[in-house]
Formats: C-alpha cells, sequence, structure tokens
C-alpha cells in the first residue's frame, strides 16, 4: 500500500486508507442532503461544492462542505479548518462546526494519527522521522503525532527496512556498491536513519551471492553511517 515515497501523502491513498466514523456519517448525511428539491440526484443543476443556495445558512454550508470533504478520505481538524477559510467561512462559524464534529467523533486527530501512521508504514513502508513530517503537515499536534508513532519501534522499522530491501534487491542490477548507494539512497527517501538503512542492505547484500557477500563484509555500518550525516 508506492506514492508518497516521498512522504507525502494525497487523496491518491483513499481507496487503502481506512474509512473512519466520520466518513460513514458523512456519506448518509449527503445521501439526504444531496436529494434536494424534487428528488434531482446529489445536486440541483448549477450548484458546486461551496456554492451555497440561497436558503443555507453559512453553517449549513459549512458542514456541507465538511462532509464532501470526510466522503474522499478522513480529514484533520486543520485540514478541515483550511478548506472552510478558503471559502470563505467565518472563524466563528468554523470553529461552531468542527468543534461539534470533535464532539460526536465525526473527526479525531488521534485515531486519523493512528490510521496513517499503520496504513503508510505497512502499506508504503515508511518510517518514523517520513511519517511524523507528513502527520505535522496535516496540522496533526506534536503530541498527538508522538503518540501514534510510538506504535513503531526499533524492530519494526528494521524489519521493514530489510523487507523494502529484499523486494527490490530481486530485480537489481549493477555492482554491489551501486546497488548498496541505490538501496540506502531508497531507505533514506523513506525516513529510515543512516545506521537503519545501511544494516539493512549489508545484511541483505551478505544474502545475495559470493560477490555481494565479499563486499558486504567490507562495510562497516557504524562508520558509514557517520560519514553520511557529517555536516558539509
Amino acid at each position: 500500500m508506492d506514492g508518497p515515497d516521498s512522504g507525502q501523502g494525497g487523496d491518491e491513498d483513499r481507496e487503502r486508507e481506512g474509512r473512519g466514523r466520520g466518513e460513514n456519517l458523512g456519506r448518509e448525511d449527503l445521501g439526504r442532503e444531496g436529494r434536494g428539491r424534487g428528488g434531482r440526484g446529489r445536486w440541483g443543476r448549477g450548484e458546486q461544492e461551496g456554492n451555497a443556495r440561497p436558503e443555507q445558512t453559512e453553517a449549513e454550508r459549512a458542514r456541507e462542505i465538511c462532509l464532501r470533504q470526510l466522503a474522499l478520505r478522513p480529514r484533520t481538524r486543520a485540514e478541515l479548518a483550511k478548506v472552510l477559510a478558503r471559502k470563505e467561512i467565518s472563524e466563528e462559524v468554523i470553529a461552531e462546526v468542527l468543534d461539534r464534529y470533535d464532539e460526536v467523533g465525526i473527526i479525531d486527530d488521534a485515531a486519523f494519527a493512528r490510521a496513517w501512521v499503520s496504513s503508510r508504514h505497512h502499506g508504503r513502508g515508511l518510517a518514523r522521522r517520513a511519517l511524523a513530517n507528513e502527520l505535522r503537515q496535516r496540522g496533526v499536534d506534536a503530541e498527538v503525532a508522538g503518540e501514534a508513532l510510538d506504535t513503531l519501534d526499533d524492530e519494526d522499522e528494521a524489519a521493514t527496512a530489510r523487507a523494502l530491501v529484499d523486494r527490490k534487491l530481486r530485480t537489481a542490477r549493477g555492482t554491489p556498491e551501486a546497488v548498496f548507494r541505490r538501496l540506502v539512497g531508497m531507505l533514506a527517501r523513506k525516513g529510515y536513519p543512516a545506521g537503519v538503512a545501511i544494516r539493512a542492505v549489508k545484511d541483505a547484500l551478505a544474502a545475495r551471492d559470493a560477490g555481494a557477500a565479499e563486499f558486504a563484509d567490507q562495510i562497516d555500518p557504524d562508520a558509514v553511517a557517520d560519514e553520511t550525516t557529517e555536516p558539509n
């Protein structure tokens, strides 16, 4: 579950992410709200997301925007607030609507963070550093993000790094040195610390063939890690 390799997630991952309680509620409400007058489908002619109908209050419009966003994938409070501000919803109404959604569990940043970490680590192989960056970009509080990231430990990261390397190594071509550098770079882009990445690749090369094993035997993971983390 490989697309933000770069540590940036997007809506393209929605089919692989678990649907939260808020999304389910959103779909039910959308079905009711979308029928409109005379039972005409989800939207009346000329209506678009975020365009107020004459009879709508600002709060109703804000809720409609939120539900449509949640129908795509779970969102954090910060993400919804950003969308609402872009649609020129007032700060007071944004706070009122999102406070209510927090209260009833339609949005839950802690649950979002836990699901995000599980999905992106097991699906994309992202390490804690990359996951922390993605959660920060989505406005998740640092303490909330930290609790979700604590569900992964060093052993989880090492095992996932090795599995990624083993998969890539099946089709890797080139000298052992070139393959080594390429695979270490791949893990670095996924947020793995230098030491973890180097050990994973060294161990995988050692098990590949005699030539790769000879090259791997010359690698000192700690020394190479120190070299890669030295300031320029």
